[in-house]
């Protein structure tokens, strides 16, 4: 006769202990009071309920909160054609008064630097002028009867222009032959102070290639007409011209 078979406890199957102990918490469950279940509900605090999906929150602006303006359909409204023309128009207004403004300034900026300029040169040509002046006065305006040739082409090295020609014709003419017949002699010299200054000279007028210088000249002359000798003060005004070679005398006025 077959042996019954007695199985242990720890001999159950998986499945069946699975429903054992799921049986053993339903019964748990069931033994715990109405009470009980409500604590646990306050000890885990009330439900959260998530707000349905789609819905908007509405979440309510600080105090002194003050919304932007909303936009006008003029900000967002193209400029029309003829307030395209009036700002192109106006655009070109603008940048020809920049430009005559910029040329205004340029032909001052031009004008200031010519003045500049020929200022600077009539200073250097007044000093040079009278300079000139001062060593051309006494070869011009003097000569000697015993070596008249040699005193004349001296002064013509100082003289330019017309003034070259009319020196030349009135030496030959009038001074060297009144020299020779009565012994002539004729010394010029800047007039100076005693005591050793500068000669006294000054410039009337001056521009950069001309220039008019007045001269205190002394002139002594000797004679046969005269006895002894003659000191004649004079005044006498120069025009002197910038050359290739230098300022010479092309004019020469006694006052």
């Amino acid at each position: 006769m077959a042996k019954p078979t007695t199985r242990g406890r720890g001999s159950a199957t998986p499945a069946r202990r699975t429903m054992t102990a799921a049986a053993r918490a339903a019964a748990k469950r069931a033994e715990r009071s109405p009470a009980t279940a409500v604590a646990e509900r306050t000890e885990r605090g009330p439900a959260v309920k998530a707000p349905p999906a789609g819905r908007t929150v509405v979440i309510e602006p600080p105090d002194g909160w003050d919304d932007p303006p909303e936009p006008s359909p003029e900000d967002f409204a193209e400029d029309t054609p003829q307030e395209t023309d009036v700002r192109h128009s106006r655009r070109g207004v603008w940048a020809a008064l920049l430009s005559v403004l910029l040329v205004a300034s340029l032909v001052a900026v031009a004008v200031l630097a010519t003045h500049y300029r020929d200022g600077a040169r009539a200073d250097q040509a007044r000093a040079e002028a009278l300079a000139a002046a001062r060593k051309a006065a006494p070869v011009v305006l003097s000569y000697d009867y015993r070596h008249l040739d040699r005193d004349f082409a001296a002064a013509r090295a100082h003289i330019t222009g017309k003034f070259r020609d009319e020196y030349q014709k009135t030496t030959q003419t009038v001074v060297g032959p009144t020299a020779k017949k009565y012994d002539g002699v004729v010394k010029a010299t800047v007039a100076a102070p005693t005591d050793g200054g500068v000669p006294a000279a000054s410039v009337v007028s001056a521009s950069a290639d001309g220039a008019v210088v007045l001269l205190f000249v002394n002139q002594v002359t000797t004679s046969t007409q005269v006895t002894g000798s003659r000191m004649d003060l004079n005044r006498v005004r120069m025009t002197m011209t910038r050359t290739s070679e230098g300022w010479k005398v092309s004019a020469v006025d006694a006052l």
